[in-house]
Parts: structure tokens; sequence; C-alpha cells
């Protein structure tokens, strides 16, 4: 059986140091020379023993001239799904190149992660690569999808695709890969949402990120099927489970629907023993889902039986279970019946995701403390797809929605209540489009989005919330402290003071301060002479301060002092609520050390 180890192949002793570089950055990686070494394995033959090193190692790296590489692996090249990655590194370390199974056997990320390491040249020839485009062999393994394709193989789709000749990409469900490739689409490829509208006399090939099957109407069709549907059953007790399986499988081809697209099989409780569950479970290769009564109540169905509520005290199996495991998705399939032999009836439904549909969509992101490039990788690219973008004008900078594309609707929230906020973000949202709601910092830190969930909830609408950098991270970089410190603070509070917004009695901010850990104030400025009053409580009067103002904007301001004077450090300076304060002895401190590196922390390196 192939390991998953990489086996490098010093060709001469002059390539020791790469290798023994590359070994010490790569996990599971053994060395080969013709001479004799303690850290390597011998390999006096190098073209004769090659053959075995193909046939158990998951990549090969040659250190040496690229003519022995070949010479070496060339009686033993088979087939691409099942050969090794193979690389070639010149024995100055300066150049590797991917040589064999570049995109299936992972030799062009290997090439690339080795010339990292190595400070070289990676040198990547496949086609696709050169050219930036995707690379549809690979491509639906990154993302979890299945991949198949109308033509013998995928040779001839993928030569028109690199050659770009006109392609149609249809996206007819919604997740991480398919924002890739609305992102990176090159000129030669145009997006559809729905097969029909798509003119086939105008492109070669299809490429189709759906759960669905189509006629391919002259195009070769590369499909990936993501694993977005849901299958629920119900049956009568003691159903025989022989061919059912088949049937369903077979109904459902006809109607369209992908198996590859199955991510599971659900049922009620009083199913669970059921013959046929198990079958369908190994038939379909699916997990099993099972539900209570209770977890399927309530479930609006579009088929109830009376008969089935008598039985399992709720009106359908099949449909609300398949709709439960779907997240409150919608149905493709109704409820089907089925009765292969007297006795043995059983029905199924199938439901899509609901986070897969192409729906409207809120994405809640943080944009972090200010500075444009300090906003995640994905924010910015929620950005750059968003219909609308509604950010908090008054805390976060415009610049950051200046990534805008051509035609979105970009608006501030600062002269808006939440009435008008939720109708404008609503009309969008039920025209099927993307809005990105841009708060200041990390969204859930002080962030007011709790009443926005609310009504997304109460309206049932599609919403996630992707994180961004808070000002207390900004506030320790800005004044190059780690506010963890061993052996003397190891607790980082974040609070504010006491306003025209109560605090929970436990969490006065002279109860908190009792432990002395490093305190991250937020939105306080205003009442700085309470904060300073009861900080001083606990906290010596040396104790040292920082008072940030407008952490990573251009006009950031930071003042240093101890918290004897931090009222007056914030009066003089008429600082405002957009101040952090930052409190305790982490600020500044280069004592009590941590013991990352000490020796005999034997478990931050890699066993002998």
């Amino acid at each position: 059986m192939k390991q998953t180890s990489i086996a490098i192949i010093a060709v001469s002793d002059s390539g020791l140091e790469p290798a023994r570089l590359i070994c010490r950055e790569i996990p599971d990686t053994i060395i080969y020379t013709k001479s004799v070494h303690d850290d390597c394995r011998h390999l006096p033959d190098i073209a004769g023993g090659t053959g075995d090193l193909f046939a158990r190692h998951s990549a090969l790296v040659f250190i040496g001239a690229m003519g022995i590489c070949v010479r070496s692996i060339a009686p033993h090249i088979r087939d691409k799904h099942t050969d090794p990655a193979v690389i070639n590194v010149d024995s100055g370390g300066k150049y590797v190149v991917s040589v064999l199974s570049g995109h299936v056997g992972g030799a062009n990320e290997l090439t690339l992660r080795i010339a990292h390491i190595l400070g070289a040249e990676g040198v990547v020839t496949t086609q696709s690569d050169g050219n930036g485009l995707w690379p549809l062999d690979v491509l639906g393994d990154r993302y979890g999808w299945t991949t198949d394709c109308t033509a013998p193989g995928l040779n001839r789709p993928i030569i028109a695709f690199v050659n770009r000749r006109p392609t149609a990409l249809l996206l007819d469900v919604c997740d991480e890969g398919t924002r890739f490739l609305e992102r990176t689409k090159p000129p030669h490829v145009d997006i559809y949402r729905s097969y029909t509208d798509i003119d086939p006399t105008r492109y070669e090939v299809l490429i189709a990120v759906t759960p669905y099957r189509y006629p391919a109407e002259g195009m070769d069709v590369v499909y990936y099927h993501p694993k977005v549907l849901h299958l629920g059953i119900g049956c009568r007790k003691g159903c025989l489970p022989d061919g059912v399986g088949d049937a369903i499988a077979a109904d459902l081809e006809r109607k369209g629907i992908a198996l590859a697209s199955l991510a599971d099989l659900s049922t009620i409780d009083i199913k669970s023993e059921e013959p046929l569950l198990k079958d369908l479970s190994d038939r379909f290769r699916l997990p099993v889902r099972i539900y209570t009564a209770a977890e399927l109540d309530g479930i609006p169905v579009p088929n109830p039986s009376a008969k089935v509520k008598e039985v399992t005290t709720v009106s359908g199996v099949s449909e609300p279970a398949a709709l439960k495991s779907a997240g409150g998705g919608m149905l493709v399939v109704q409820k089907q019946k089925g009765k292969l032999t007297e006795g043995n009836d059983y029905t199924y439904a199938v439901a899509i995701r609901k986070s897969a549909l192409r729906q409207g969509h809120i994405e809640i992101v943080g944009a972090g403390p200010g500075d444009p490039d300090l906003i995640s990788v994905r924010g910015r690219h929620f950005l750059e797809a968003a219909d609308l973008i509604l950010y908090a004008g008054s805390l976060v900078p415009v610049e950051l929605t200046e990534c805008a594309k051509q035609g979105a609707v970009v608006r501030s929230s600062a002269s808006m209540d939440l009435p008008e906020q939720f109708a404008l973000m609503k009309t969008f949202y039920d025209e099927g489009k993307l809005v990105v709601r841009l708060h200041t910092g990390d969204p859930c830190i002080y962030g007011a989005i709790q009443e926005q969930m609310a009504f997304f909830d109460r309206y049932g609408m599609s919403y996630h919330i992707t994180p961004g950098i808070s000002s207390f991270q900004a506030a320790a970089a800005a004044l190059h402290s780690q506010f963890t410190i061993p052996e003397r603070v190891q607790t980082i509070i974040l609070t504010r003071g006491e306003g025209r917004t109560p605090m929970p009695e436990r969490e006065k901010l002279h109860l908190l301060a009792k432990s002395r850990s490093t305190m991250c104030i937020f939105l306080s400025a205003s009442v700085i002479d309470n904060v300073q009053e009861e900080l001083l409580m606990h906290y010596p009067p040396e104790t040292p301060v920082a008072a940030c103002y407008k952490l990573t904007w251009k006009d950031e301001r930071i003042y240093r002092g101890v918290l004897r004077d931090l009222a007056a450090i914030v009066k003089d300076n008429e600082l405002t609520l957009t101040t952090m304060i930052v409190v305790g002895e982490a600020i500044g401190n280069r004592e009590g050390l941590s013991r990352l590196y000490d020796p005999d922390f034997k478990h931050l390196f890699r066993p002998d």
C-alpha cells in the first residue's frame, strides 16, 4: 500500500543540504542516498530502487540532474490518478520543477512549497496554472465536490477551457467554492444562475456546480456536485429493503437529481431500527440522522398524512426529516410513495440545504479597527461581491468601501434609525442579493448586532458573521505589548465604563479590577473620572495606562502614562468615544518573559 510519506532522493552528497532542510520543514519525509549517512536510508542503485519508492510513497523529490530523474521514473509511469507526485530540484537548490502528477498527484502544490522552503524558483508548466485558470481536474477536491464529466475523461473539456474556448459556468447553488469561481472568472467564461438561460450553441464547455443533471445539448459538461441534498425516508414497519434503493436511485435520476449530491439520510426515531434504513445507508453510502417526533413536529409540509400522524404524532416523516436535515431549506422532491411488493410501502423526499440556495444573504463583516488593510481577506471578498454595503459611517472609514463592485449601492447607516436600516437591507435581500453590514472592529464585541440578528431571525433571513480584528488587538500591536505575560498576568478583560448603559452589578469596574488583569476598556472616554476612581480601588496608582485614540486610522494618537493621571490624559487631549483605554502592568513589560523557547519544553520541537 502506498504511504503518504515523501521520499527525497539525493543523487549525490551535494544534494544533502537542501534535502535535510526540506526534511526539517515537511513531516513524514525520508531521505535516500547512494552513500551511507546516519540520517538517511541507503539506496545504492537509484535507477533500480526507484520502482519500489514509486510504488510506496505519495511523492518523490529528486535532488540532482533532471535527466537522472526522468530516466529513473520513466519505466514506472502508468496513470496520473495513481502515479506519485514527482519533483526535481537541482543540486544547488535554485530551481524546483514539477515533473509528474502536477494536479491530481499534488506535485504543483508541493513544488511551490519546497521552492518557498529553499528560497528557490518554482517551475510549474501545467497550462492552467501558467495562465491563471482553474485546474478543472482537481477543483472539485478543493471544495468537497464530486466531479463528473459527459466526455470520456476530462481531457477534451480541459483542453477547450485552457485554450479559452467559449465556456458557460452554471452556478445554481452557492457555497465557498462558487464564490471563488465568481470572484476569479476568466474573460472567456459567462456565468448563469439557471440552465434554461444558457444557449448551448454559443459554448463548447459547460462547467456546472449543481446538485442536478442537465441535457448536454452539444456541449461537454464538467459537473461538480456539492453535498447539499438531504434524503428523508418513511416506511411501513418491517418494510423489506430488496430493490428499494435501486428504485429510489432510478427515480431520482429520472428527475435530474445527482445522487452524488446526497449528503445524508434521515427519519423518525421509531423507524431507526428498520432494515430499510441500514440498506439505504449502505446503498448510497450516507450517514443517518434520527429525529424525535418533537423535533419534527411543527415543520410545515405540503403532503401531511392523517394516518402517519396517528402512528407517529407528526403529520409526515420523509418530508419533515429531509427539511430538518436541510436546516430549513426547501423540498426539491416532495413526498414520493413506493411499494415494490404488497405490504412494503415506503416514502421518500429530498430537500436542499438552506445555505446552498441562491437567495438573498446578509454577511455581517468586521471591518477591523480602521486601517483598510486590516480587514480579513474573506471580509474584503464579501465587500467586492456585495450588491449593498451598509457601513457604520461614524466608526468605519469610507475607504473600506472603495473596493465595491461597479453598480453596488454603498450607504452609511450613521443617519438611519434601525427600522430604516432593516427596510433597506430587506429590500435587497428580497431581490436575492448579497448585503454586507459593515461594522467596526469585530462585530461580536460591542458591535450592536443583537437587534439586527433578532430581526433576521424573525423573518427567516440567511445571515452569517465574518469576524474582524478588534481594537484591543490593535492596541496591543501599537503599544508593542504582549497583554499576557507568564507568571505576571494571564487574563485580558474586555469591558466598558458605566454610562447611560448600566452595567450588571457583578460586572462593576471595581469588582473586575480586583484581578489586576490587563484591562481593555471600550467606549468610556466620556466617563473617565468614574473609570479612574473605580480602577484605583485595586490597581496601584503607578500602574501603566494607555489612551489609544482612533487606532490604525490616519489620525491615530496614543498617550501613555500611569493610572493616577488617566483622567487628565483623556481630558487634556480631548479624546472621544473612539478611544480604547488599556490598563495593566503588561503594557510595555519585558519582564517575566515566556518560556516558550526553553529547551526543556521538548513538546515544541519535532521528536527525535
